[in-house]
């Protein structure tokens, strides 16, 4: 996988979350038995106060409500 060799992250992440708009990757977080792992994801909705993120490739179905805020945080219960 391109930059994974070299230290470089092969994912241009939006932090900011007045500028969230779909298609951005974010790095969000996960409750629970999850806490402090990292995972990436791409944003489907973005609402006021919430947004919607896609795993990505390993679970196309898939949708998680998130918080709006530089990292999302996703409750253990969406997983």
């Amino acid at each position: 996988m391109l930059g994974m060799g070299d230290g470089s992250c092969p994912f241009e992440f939006n932090f900011d979350p007045a500028t969230f708009k779909v298609g951005d990757h974010v790095s969000y977080r996960v409750t629970g038995s999850l806490e402090g792992m990292p995972f990436v994801g791409t944003l489907l909705e973005v609402h006021d106060d919430h947004v919607v993120i896609s795993p990505g490739e390993s679970e196309p179905e898939a949708r998680y409500r998130g918080t709006r805020e530089d990292r999302p945080v996703v409750d253990i219960s969406e997983i």
